[in-house]
């Protein structure tokens, strides 16, 4: 990327010297992630001046770096935290202010190879191949990390109520991980055919909210909340559309005990009456990216079937990458497109 909304240029050169600490990647696959849109179409400045090689939902295998793990299949951590100051010592390395990002900080995964720290790469087991390929599991980088954390940040259980705003990209995952730990799940979107995928996957409560007024969606969640046995308090809300509205009805669904995760992002502002967080004894909480020690169990529900990827995604080669954007751009592309280095 050389400008906002410019061609994508090929470019060639030789890779660097590798520092202690580094590994150099063959890419098996990158996925295109909406911050990469953001970069490329929204203005949203990286880190790196341009021009610079986009992409950090990265799958591959280390061609060279530490002996331990030359030649295994990873998962690149699309946040690679520091390991050393307070917020990664207590359990936030993702949002460790010496962070570095693929494509953000330093040449990301549109391309052949990456170079990148070794300490947190992703080891992919054996058992993960069993029904997706490693450039298919790329997107867990990102699409399904991210999910995972704030999951778990919510502290959801089983019997639980999840609530899922928004199922197309990253919810589309959010609501498996969810249904994975034994919660109820609801489905919210304004697209049907996203609806109609989950119940293919058994999770069939949903809701075509197109043209509904707020009201009339509380009663109807209360109704699937009644069918499922679920407890009408407690409710997790988790806001994946990243629009103004997906937002303001996620903020609207908190009741007592209950937990709305943005995990969407929007530059439009709300207005809402925090007061209902004291009434109900509700909370609001925010995640960035997932920490690189929550990886394994990620890729594991992947491997155990629990969460699948396939379904959802697409591939096409590297050399399509101006063509996949602008029809990603244009809601023309219905599935996560992962990009895969043409073949020689």
């Amino acid at each position: 990327m050389s400008e906002t909304d410019k061609p994508f240029q090929q470019v060639r050169y030789e890779a660097p010297m590798l520092n202690e600490g580094e590994a150099l990647i063959k890419i098996a696959g990158c996925g295109v992630c909406h911050t990469d849109l953001s970069f490329w179409h929204s203005g949203v400045p990286t880190r790196q001046v341009l021009p610079l090689t986009l992409g950090h939902e990265i799958s591959g295998i280390v061609v060279d770096g530490p002996k331990n793990i030359v030649d295994k299949p990873v998962i690149i951590p699309a946040v690679l935290p520091c390991g050393e100051c307070d917020l990664c010592k207590r359990g936030y390395s993702n949002i460790c202010q010496k962070q570095r990002m693929p494509g953000n900080d330093f040449n990301g995964g549109f391309a052949t190879h990456v170079v990148v720290p070794a300490r947190f790469l992703a080891l992919v087991p054996d058992a993960a191949f069993r029904s997706h390929t490693l450039a298919e599991l790329a997107v867990i980088a990102d699409a399904v990390s991210t999910p995972y954390q704030v999951i778990q940040k919510s502290d959801l259980r089983s019997g639980d109520l999840a609530i899922v705003v928004g199922v197309g990209g990253v919810g589309i995952y959010t609501a498996q991980i969810a249904a994975s730990t034994g919660a109820h799940v609801i489905a919210l979107d304004i697209i049907q055919h996203r609806l109609d995928a989950l119940a293919e996957l058994g999770i069939t409560r949903s809701l075509n909210i197109t043209g509904m007024p707020i009201p009339d969606i509380k009663k109807k969640i209360k109704a699937l909340c009644k069918e499922a046995g679920a407890p009408d308090h407690n409710w997790k809300i988790y806001e994946m559309s990243g629009t103004k509205p997906g937002q303001e009805l996620g903020f609207a669904l908190l009741g007592i005990e209950s937990t709305l995760s943005v995990v969407g992002f929007t530059l439009d502002k709300l207005e809402v009456r925090l007061s209902n967080l004291m009434a109900f004894d509700a909370r609001v909480i925010g995640t960035w990216g997932c920490k690189p020690e929550l990886y394994s169990a990620v890729i594991d529900l992947v491997a155990e079937g629990k969460v699948l990827i396939k379904p959802f995604s697409e591939s096409a080669p590297l050399s399509s990458i101006n063509t996949v954007f602008q029809e990603t751009l244009e809601h023309k592309r219905t599935k996560r497109t992962i990009l895969i280095p043409d073949e020689k």
